[in-house]
């Protein structure tokens, strides 16, 4: 496996992973039905994909710079326990020393706060429910970056 850039040609891969994602299926499903992961995005912003010897996207993430946000994080349903998530955290912190910043805002999916918290991000407060695109609350943290 190996962590590379993105590029405006793995929007659709892209896509498709996170509107396939198990993590958002039952009440969360809406949230990703109409999600795009576009070309121009891709061109903004850094964005890093983890992909496999044979160039099969096992995940990848969002970094934004201005402010500091972990914006999208993926990792594909069947790679998941094998150790992407915590590549693309210390791949990501890297990526965030590289351009000078202290500290990464997450503002994480219910259910992955344990896996951010495990990585070393702390709790910082709560988004509230937005809808009608997000319709619960969530937790808001910041990775610290070292």
């Amino acid at each position: 496996m190996r962590i590379r850039r993105a590029i405006a040609r793995d929007a659709k891969r892209l896509t498709r992973l996170v509107r396939s994602s198990r993590a958002y299926e039952g009440p969360y499903a809406a949230m990703v039905a109409g999600y795009r992961v576009g070309p121009d995005y891709i061109e903004t912003h850094e964005v890093y994909a983890a992909v496999g010897a044979d160039d099969r996207l096992l995940g990848f993430y969002a970094l934004l710079l201005a402010p500091p946000e972990l914006d999208l994080m993926f990792v594909a349903d069947d790679a998941q326990g094998l150790g992407i998530g915590r590549l693309l955290i210390a791949h990501m912190t890297g990526r965030a020393r590289a351009a000078g910043l202290d500290r990464v805002r997450v503002v994480s999916h219910p259910p992955a706060e344990g896996f951010y918290r495990s990585v070393g991000a702390l709790r910082v407060g709560t988004a509230r429910a937005n809808p009608p695109a997000v319709l619960w609350d969530r937790p808001e943290l910041e990775i610290p970056i070292p």
